[in-house]
């Protein structure tokens, strides 16, 4: 007899090379032997008809494919995972992610702050469900200079202006030195990391890079620099917090969720100067460094294949006895 089909609404698939597809992929291989799973980026109606449940990554942009699984299977499961953009602007804006909400038996958010951000009606029916990677050994840092790097994708949500101002304030610090992973979606901010890189011979803008190559930059640095202005929970931290670099990061409800409150390398959103200056102090002191190596060792076990597959594996057995 063959497993029951579930079937994960990405609104991204392989070829963008981003979070949800990050996340639709490996809940596929977290699943696989219980269920059969399916990746679609869209859902009407007389498609699959024997699934029996639904996760859809993202309210807004997966709005059509809910609304329709809800019209044809009312009542069979149906979860919501939301996003950074979910959470923080598009449920107060949008109507049809808003709706997604209503239709939905369980919400997830990927954090533990995200809770927070919903209405009261919605928080029961809400889970938090950690994402996972693989735990890797730091590979050798070099001592000639701090190696920090930033991951992902030019846009701004992102922030990257931050870094690039943070990167002008460090210009004369040649034992400071940036990298900046990710695919310019604004081409005026491909822009201005040329700009950056022209004038500040420590910042390097690298493009997108493949998966596994971003991985090991991050496993050599001895930084992992995050300035989102908003996030659902993002890969890249946890990639870092499980590679044993530690982090500093934009002092976000997102970020929050997944560092802990008590972590000591935040700085205030979109203040480079700030920034600037927690680069300076890890790498004129080497305990800054250590301290936060140790608070992250500490988050590192929310973020394992079991707990998610777990956490997985639980969501799916409430959405299939709850009508």
């Amino acid at each position: 007899m063959a497993a029951p089909l579930v079937l994960i609404v990405s609104p991204a698939l392989a070829d963008a090379n981003n979070g949800n597809w990050q996340t639709a992929w490996r809940w596929s291989r977290l699943l696989a032997g219980p269920y059969r799973v399916q990746i679609v980026k869209t859902w009407q109606a007389g498609d699959h008809p024997e699934a029996v449940a639904m996760l859809a990554l993202h309210a807004r942009r997966s709005a059509a494919s809910i609304a329709a699984w809800a019209a044809v299977h009312p009542g069979r499961g149906l979860a919501v995972v939301l996003t950074g953009t979910d959470l923080y602007r598009d449920i107060l804006e949008d109507v049809s992610a808003r709706r997604s909400l209503a239709l939905a038996q369980r919400l997830v958010v990927l954090q533990d702050q995200g809770v927070r951000e919903l209405p009261e009606k919605y928080r029961g029916p809400t889970r938090v469900i950690f994402q996972s990677t693989t735990a890797r050994r730091p590979l050798q840092k070099t001592q000639r200079h701090l190696r920090a790097v930033m991951v992902g994708h030019l846009r701004e949500e992102k922030s990257p202006q931050t870094l690039f101002e943070a990167a002008q304030l460090l210009r004369e610090r040649t034992d400071i030195r940036i990298d900046h992973i990710g695919d310019a979606l604004d081409p005026a901010l491909g822009a201005q990391a040329r700009a950056t890189m022209a004038a500040c011979p420590g910042y390097r803008w690298l493009g997108g890079l493949e998966h596994e190559v971003v991985r090991r930059h991050i496993q050599r640095a001895h930084l992992l620099v995050h300035c989102s202005r908003m996030e659902g929970g993002a890969h890249v931290l946890m990639e870092a917090v499980c590679s044993g670099t530690p982090v500093l990061a934009s002092h976000i409800p997102g970020n929050v969720g997944m560092l802990g409150a008590d972590y000591g390398g935040y700085f205030p959103w979109g203040d480079a100067p700030a920034l600037a200056a927690l680069l300076r102090a890890c790498r004129d002191d080497a305990g800054r460094i250590s301290a936060l190596q140790a608070q992250c060792r500490l988050r590192a076990p929310l973020f394992t294949p079991d707990a998610e597959r777990a956490g997985l594996l639980a969501l799916l057995d409430e959405l299939l006895k709850t009508p």
